[in-house]
């Protein structure tokens, strides 16, 4: 006599995230697992779908392979919204190499939308390749470049690091920024704080000087003591 075999399960409906739910669960025995987490082994489906009605959520199959296959009682929103969000953050940022192409004489706005461009970048996770082009007799100024260069290290300072120091190779002259780590820029921040708390005391402290030192010139002078007079006696 041929022993009859369990059908295998059926496709996944679209849209509903390689799980079946609810009455898409046709199989009529299914492993159980409550939502609060009591496992209650091997029942009949039908009774399975009345607890989850009855909780007011779903029934998931979670383990269809498995003989009977797993179900879970649970909020089926909330769980696809806490698997996409932990695969959205699984997935690590690959770091690329973005460039920034500037002129000695770029002017002061388009030194700003390229600042803006850079930090836009940092902001993402990427590196920064800012270069400064030459042409002509321009090479006769090539310290404007360093200046342009520097000018960015300081502007990003509170977002990023040199990784390659600023070079000149031919008619270039380029620089290499990457971001800080998370750690990074909260010391950074906290120290930038500490300066300007500092520099805050120590300009109360100079006015405070400042006003003691006025109060004592307006003061009026002492009277000098008058010599005693000499008795008639």
């Amino acid at each position: 006599m041929k022993s009859k075999r369990r059908p295998p399960p059926a496709p996944a409906a679209k849209g509903s995230a390689d799980h079946r739910i609810n009455r898409r669960i046709r199989i009529p025995r299914v492993q159980l697992i409550d939502h609060e987490g009591v496992n209650h082994g091997e029942i009949d489906t039908d009774a399975a779908l009345r607890m989850a009605e009855e909780a007011g959520l779903d029934l998931v199959e979670v383990s269809p392979t498995a003989r009977p296959p797993v179900c879970k009682i649970m909020n089926y929103g909330q769980y696809k919204y806490t698997l996409k969000k932990k695969q959205k953050g699984s997935k690590a940022h690959q770091a690329k190499v973005k460039g920034v192409r500037l002129h000695p004489n770029t002017a002061e706005h388009d030194l700003q939308v390229a600042l803006k461009k850079s930090k836009t970048f940092i902001d993402k996770g990427d590196k920064v390749l800012i270069q400064v082009w030459f042409k002509g007799r321009e090479m006769a100024h090539v310290e404007r470049g360093e200046e342009l260069l520097k000018r960015f290290i300081e502007d990003l300072k509170d977002y990023s690091k040199v990784e390659s120091p600023i070079r000149r190779e031919g008619k270039r002259m380029h620089l290499l920024l990457t971001p800080l780590t998370p750690e990074e820029r909260n010391a950074r921040k906290k120290q930038a704080e500490a300066a300007k708390e500092k520099a805050a005391a120590e300009a109360i402290a100079k006015a405070k000087a400042a006003r003691e030192q006025a109060a004592k010139a307006q003061a009026p002078a002492p009277t000098p003591a008058q010599p005693e007079k000499a008795g008639s006696n």
